[in-house]
């Protein structure tokens, strides 16, 4: 009976010097240059640089030309966005979400109408209540990024009611790189 224990405990002695053992080495980390991470990042961001416009809607009328003109400036990137009734320039900045996609905000630009949530409104029957908040209407449209194309969702629906660009009608504007 008193081997067994023994034998228990040899056993573990030997699994524990070969577990030492067979340690992996340690990965080394190769230095990169800031040169290369600089090229990298560039190189991902001067894919969004570049003349984007929507295409001709199906009966050619035109109602819907927009443009933007993304460039890199010595402190970010910049934009220059014209429609048939405006002309607006500022700043861009790009962004990534938590799952990987790619954003631009083309900020400054004020939204031609915003609701906000109603989905909530006949919780309060008070109409004073809405008449104290007075909503601000937002600025930046964002638009998503995705192989040359940018994609504005341009209005909401009954419940988030809100337009971005009212010189368009279309519910996704898309800005396709030229």
């Amino acid at each position: 009976m008193k081997s067994i224990p023994n034998f228990l405990f040899i056993l573990f002695l030997i699994l524990s010097f070969s577990a030492c053992a067979n340690k992996e080495k340690p990965v080394e980390e190769k230095e990169s240059s800031e040169t290369d991470i600089a090229l990298q990042t560039n190189q991902k961001e001067e894919s969004m640089e570049g003349f984007y416009e929507t295409q001709p809607d199906e009966n050619n009328t035109g109602e819907c030309k927009i443009s933007v003109e993304i460039k890199k400036e010595k402190n970010g990137y910049s934009y220059f966005l014209k429609t048939n009734l405006r002309k607006l320039k500022g700043n861009a900045r790009f962004t990534t979400n938590e799952s990987g996609e790619k954003y631009i905000v083309l900020e400054g630009i004020k939204w031609d109408e915003f609701e906000g949530d109603i989905s909530h409104e006949e919780e309060s029957d008070s109409i004073t209540d809405s008449e104290t908040k007075e909503l601000e209407i937002p600025t930046g449209i964002n638009a998503g990024y995705v192989k040359d194309t940018l994609t504005i969702q341009n209005y909401g629906n009954a419940m988030n009611s809100y337009t971005k660009i009212s010189e368009c009608g279309r519910k996704y504007i898309q800005l396709i790189k030229k």
